[in-house]
């Protein structure tokens, strides 16, 4: 860098790379606290994936995310939730979570109540009740405290050892190992063995989905029963007006604090002095740092393009990390609520189109091995349930994700759409695939296709092109499996970069490829705001 370059430069406490939930969420806790922040975006919007747009004339469509259930249950809305409030954010719930409905159109619809969905569960699938009640009190009695404890808690902090240790004290060796044997477990193994219908084990294995995993993953009984049960106990709200507005009351706080955000600014490059970052390189400017550069941005952005000199050893992990399969929206205007056979689906926030673990498992196969799935696992939103005002009076929406596609295509596991030999997502495939979605949901839902104002797809070549972070249109940043979570998020300790830290004293890295993971929490930008100091 020049020195005419260097005299061009602006000073800043701290310098966020990124504007995503966790990077705003991070930027507004330490700006608040006095210290001046800077949040550079490479878009032309702020919030990464939380995007509201006006898809159709009247109607307010998520094109990404579009649920909230971690963040209003975790500790940074808890710290932001009156800021938040005064600047006009508001969280809707209507009492109802989740559910399923099968492809002969009989669905179960579940309420925000424990108690209540093992009724409705033992009604649809005589027993399974049970099982789930079972299940739920475990995961929210026996094991809250280390579960929770674990997802909560910086991996490497003398918390996190205290913790261990009163969990020893309490379970003992046995217990410990007992835990661990456990949250090791398939899901497929679990409700092989505690679920007896075919379609309550249909309606929670898509749950595993949500985190990048398949059924008969390691770990995936934990985080599918743990995701599904938290959404029964926890509901399922959205933002009222739609997500954009969270985005701007998060930039608000930061600005009213004296930071900014600045939009269409794609950092290359985080300069170094020595074993510190003096700032980061944008447009031929240098925006320094004298307290900290925080960076939501995938393991090999961050020691490839932002990193290029970090040690050998990172980069060849960071080069090393995985990301799953693609995600797959697709975002309908109705002019009129859907023919569900049960009236009650109309109030369920999301459900699944699912008929069994098998079927699920199968079309995970298939994408895995870069197939389109013949059948695909269909996440249903209905984000009018909750907010009706996202849709002209009378009308609909829905939300639609398949969190089984392929990244890079090779063949169709019907054997009726081509794929290009080149492997590309390209509009006649998105499209092609947008068709059998519809005809799935036209099966159960009778006349849907006379009902349609608008639709639009988005295939995984799509979302990488309007979030770098989505790569190859994974939705999670990275995998979730044993040797990527927890302790292993990004990857194992190496040159001291660990979790949420770098080989750089004041180099720190947040977002979902970090612990702990995937969702809209803001964790990780609430756990670096909390250790810069």
């Amino acid at each position: 860098m020049t020195s005419e370059t260097i005299k061009n430069n602006e000073r800043h406490a701290v310098v966020v790379v990124g504007s995503g939930i966790n990077s705003l969420v991070c930027a507004a806790l330490l700006a608040q606290r006095g210290k001046r922040v800077l949040v550079l975006e490479r878009n032309d919007r702020a919030g990464g994936c939380i995007r509201t747009e006006e898809l159709f004339p009247g109607f307010t469509h998520e094109v990404f995310s579009s649920w909230y259930p971690l963040f209003t249950s975790g500790a940074a809305y808890a710290r932001l939730k009156d800021d938040l409030a005064a600047q006009g954010v508001e969280f809707l719930d209507n009492g109802y979570t989740t559910g399923v409905v099968g492809s002969d159109g009989r669905g179960l619809a579940l309420r925000n109540d424990v108690g209540d969905a093992v009724q409705r569960i033992n009604a649809f699938a005589a027993g399974d009740g049970a099982a789930f009640g079972q299940m739920a009190s475990q995961l929210f009695e026996r094991d809250a405290a280390l579960t929770f404890g674990l997802l909560g808690s910086e991996p490497y902090s003398r918390g996190l050892l205290g913790l261990l240790f009163s969990q020893w004290r309490k379970r003992r060796l046995d217990g410990l190992m007992q835990y661990g044997r456990e949250s090791l477990e398939s899901f497929r193994r679990w409700a092989e063995r505690e679920v007896k219908d075919d379609r309550v084990r249909g309606m929670m294995a898509p749950w595993v989905l949500h985190s990048g995993l398949g059924p008969d993953d390691a770990c995936s009984a934990l985080i599918g029963k743990l995701t599904f049960a938290a959404v029964v106990a926890g509901g399922m709200p959205v933002v009222k007006g739609g997500g954009r507005n969270l985005v701007r009351a998060l930039c608000a706080l930061v600005e009213k604090a004296g930071g900014r955000v600045q939009l269409n600014t794609e950092v290359e490059e985080i300069v170094l002095d020595g074993q510190k970052a003096r700032g980061v390189r944008a447009g031929g400017r240098l925006y320094e740092a004298t307290e900290a550069v925080v960076c939501n941005v995938t393991p090999p952005q961050l020691y490839g393009r932002l990193l290029p000199g970090a040690p050998e050893p990172v980069r060849e992990q960071a080069q090393a990390y995985r990301f799953g399969r693609g995600d797959m929206q697709i975002h309908i205007a109705l002019d009129g609520m859907p023919n569900w056979s049960d009236p009650e689906l109309l109030k369920v926030p999301l459900l699944h189109l699912s008929d069994s673990l098998e079927d699920v498992s199968m079309s995970v196969a298939q994408a895995n091995n870069g197939l389109i799935p013949a059948k695909p696992t269909v996440a249903i939103g209905q984000p009018c349930a909750v907010d009706p005002g996202r849709a002209p009076q009378g009308k609909w929406i829905l939300w639609m994700q398949m969190q089984d596609m392929p990244s890079r295509l090779r063949g169709d596991a019907a054997g009726k759409i081509a794929v290009p030999e080149d492997g590309q997502w390209n509009e006649a495939v998105r499209e092609a695939v947008c068709e059998r979605i519809v005809d799935q949901l036209e099966a159960i839902l009778p006349g849907l296709r006379r009902q349609i104002i608008g639709i639009k797809a988005l295939s995984p070549a799509d979302l990488e092109r309007a979030n770098c972070n989505l790569v190859g249109g994974d939705p999670y940043s990275g995998v979730c499996s044993p040797d990527q979570f927890f302790w292993m998020r990004p990857f194992a300790s190496s040159q001291g970069a660990r979790s949420h830290r770098t080989p750089y004293k004041n180099v720190y890295h947040i977002g979902a490829s970090t612990h702990p993971g995937p969702g809209l929490a803001g964790a990780s930008g609430f756990m670096v705001a909390e250790q810069i100091r």
